[in-house]
């Protein structure tokens, strides 16, 4: 019979009003809250081996800092730092852990936000250990609704290729890249306790524009789906691979207008727009959350395997130029720089991109995680994947379920494909990592599989 236990436990980690929101490049500080940001943590236990998966609402944690958290985690649970699976929702209305580098803020304000949200990362996983409960694991995929996400990066008519491109722009040609809209949903049922669901799904988190704090549509998620199946449901939102998936339609009709905006990216965004897509995903869960497949789980394991990039050095002739919008960007002259929308925000973080490497480092070397639940298994990206990593990813054969995850112990930037670089728009031309780094990533996604069932 199996020992299989699990734990949950969710804290309250809103910051403190004035602190720089993170997500783009323009200033933002905390002005209010349109939501509360939570963290929650699933402990799982099984065969004398105990894993903590912590999903945290903000915009990354990189490395550093990550390594950080884990070791506390560590020494306060006894759970080895190796055996925690940290990950982020990607809202682009959080506080920023580290201050930015694109726009000046109170440093200290941010160290300070960055030292409670480690206590209350600590606090946390105790409780979910503490709660470890004989449990049983469902899963089953759901697909979600159309007009919740689409591939924000287009051919254009004149052979250019743009991110988030003019709504209605008639040089728009197609999109480039094809949705996964497999929603992953794992459920998790404590004997005489509460029942976790987690869903997984491939999307920005950045649907809202403002610069009050959200947890954007993973918190809709999450409250839609307490308020339908009541306060013992708990929801945790591991997102999938988004690196170039959003929730605009370039051309819009009907009512894909309602309680939304333009916002200065050329998206659709406020804080209706996190709840229409909150509430949609959820719709996805409620309609598959009675008819998961219960399966036994007898082992549980997490293993890490380390990958060497090389850097996305810049070429020496185009250094000046970049320095150029850098510091024009930098002295609150945007206007200065002849693009706009996100064709300006491209430019700049390609310049940062240059400016930051024009010494090295010549090479990246980033974590991918992987994590068995029975027959069922995660892998974790450092980072923002495209969706063609995550689809490349579930091929691999012998698992009952894969479920890839972006910002997974680090936030280290965007993980395009090759064909990206070829094609330019502003995830591949900001990447501080040279052509194939999705590819390399695909195949030690697919090691760290093959592994674990060893």
């Amino acid at each position: 019979m199996s020992d299989f236990k699990v734990g949950y436990a969710s804290v309250n980690i809103n910051p403190m009003l004035g602190i720089a929101v993170d997500g783009y490049y323009v200033p933002r500080y905390a002005s209010g809250f349109i939501d509360d940001l939570e963290a929650s943590a699933m402990a799982l236990k099984c065969g004398g081996r105990t894993i903590l998966m912590i999903n945290v609402d903000n915009m990354g944690i990189d490395t550093p800092l990550s390594l950080h958290y884990r070791a506390d985690i560590e020494a306060v649970t006894g759970v080895p730092a190796a055996h925690i699976f940290l990950s982020s929702t990607h809202t682009h209305t959080g506080p920023a852990l580290t201050p930015p580098e694109s726009f000046p803020c109170d440093e200290t304000m941010c160290e300070r936000y960055a030292a409670f949200r480690g206590e209350r990362l600590a606090d946390l996983s105790r409780m979910a250990v503490a709660d470890l409960k004989p449990a049983k694991m469902g899963f089953i995929v759901g697909y979600a609704p159309e007009r919740v996400a689409y591939i924000r990066r287009y051919k254009m008519k004149d052979g250019t290729t743009m991110t988030c491109p003019p709504i209605n722009d008639p040089n728009i040609d197609h999109p480039l890249g094809e949705l996964d809209q497999r929603i992953n949903v794992l459920r998790f049922d404590q004997e005489g306790g509460n029942t976790v669901v987690l869903m997984n799904y491939g999307l920005h988190a950045d649907t809202i524009n403002t610069d009050k704090i959200s947890s954007d549509w993973p918190g809709w998620t999450r409250r839609t789906l307490a308020a339908a199946l009541g306060d013992n449901v708990k929801t945790m939102c591991f997102v999938g691979c988004q690196g170039d998936v959003g929730s605009t339609h370039v051309n819009p009709c009907g009512g894909d207008m309602n309680d939304t905006e333009i916002s200065f990216d050329n998206e659709m965004k406020s804080p209706g727009m996190a709840r229409f897509v909150g509430r949609a995903l959820a719709g996805t869960v409620l309609q598959v959350f009675d008819k998961v497949e219960y399966v036994d789980v007898d082992s549980i394991d997490i293993i890490h395997r380390d990958v060497c990039i090389p850097a996305n050095t810049p070429d020496k002739a185009d250094l000046p130029l970049a320095h150029k919008y850098k510091d024009l960007h930098e002295a609150g002259r945007d206007c200065d720089i002849p693009y706009t929308a996100m064709e300006l925000t491209t430019v700049v973080a390609e310049a940062y991109r240059m400016c930051n490497l024009e010494n090295g480092p010549y090479e990246y070397h980033l974590d991918v995680t992987g994590l068995r639940i029975g027959d069922v298994a995660f892998v974790g990206l450092p980072g923002e994947p495209f969706t063609d990593i995550g689809r490349q990813i579930k091929t691999a054969e012998g698992w009952k379920m894969i479920l890839p995850c972006c910002i997974t112990n680090g936030y280290e930037g965007y993980f395009p494909t090759a064909d990206a670089y070829e094609d330019g728009g502003y995830e591949a031309r900001s990447s501080v990592y040279k052509p194939g780094v999705a590819e390399r990533l695909i195949e030690a996604g697919k090691a760290v599989l093959s592994d674990l069932h060893k």
